[in-house]
């Protein structure tokens, strides 16, 4: 059953009279959801029963629903959702990246029906055979990585452009911008090199200790 994400559906099972199965119970329905029981209120297991999903959602996609007999299993009937939505895309986001480093782009592209990726960079198709670019796409998550970023080469705007048989085209866009490398103070080997003089400072002090002492004692 193909339905919509986010609409309410409402779900009806009926039963008649069986034969072979004792009347007191021959009634009573149960629901399943991928074969886990769903609570029902008394009033709404007999003859008739009602379930309402509220709303649907992407979870949904694929799941199974049966109402059947309690006293007979094999008395059932069942349905499966086939939940249609688009990727959750369109909107912009600033990408600040130093000069020689590495940045990956990330576009959530699942969606029910999949959607064809297609990256582009100041509004043309992205040449992937150059500029230091990989792509991947697992259905879920579109990435293009870009290694070793040059302003000339890779500063500019991105663009993740999916298409949907249902949703039409729709994307998200990236700014990049390539700033220069700071140059970081390598403040461990600093702080060890510190450390090390202290030390070196301390030792000398104490091993001229009575000397120091009567430099400064007055006469």
């Amino acid at each position: 059953m193909k339905v919509s994400v986010s609409v309410s559906l409402f779900l009806m099972c009926l039963v008649s009279q069986v034969k072979g199965i004792d009347p007191s119970n021959q009634n009573e329905l149960q629901w399943f959801r991928n074969g886990v029981q769903v609570n029902l209120a008394e009033e709404n297991r007999r003859s008739r029963s009602s379930l309402c999903v509220q709303p649907v959602t992407k979870e949904d996609n694929g799941a199974v629903f049966i109402c059947q007999l309690k006293a007979d299993a094999s008395v059932n009937s069942s349905i499966e959702f086939d939940v249609q939505y688009p990727p959750d895309l369109n909107d912009t986001k600033e990408v600040f990246v130093e000069e020689t480093s590495d940045v990956v782009l990330s576009c959530d592209v699942r969606a029910n029906p999949p959607v064809t990726v297609a990256w582009k960079k100041d509004g043309e198709v992205l040449d992937l055979t150059s500029g230091s670019y990989i792509t991947t796409n697992n259905g879920i998550n579109a990435r293009l990585s870009i290694t070793k970023t040059k302003r000339d080469v890779h500063q500019g705007t991105y663009t993740c452009e999916v298409n949907s048989s249902v949703y039409g085209i729709m994307g998200r866009t990236f700014t990049v911008m390539v700033q220069d490398k700071v140059l970081r103070f390598p403040v461990g080997p600093t702080i060890a090199g510190v450390v090390v003089v202290l030390c070196t400072i301390v030792f000398a002090l104490i091993s001229r200790r009575n000397k120091i002492i009567k430099c400064i004692k007055p006469n």
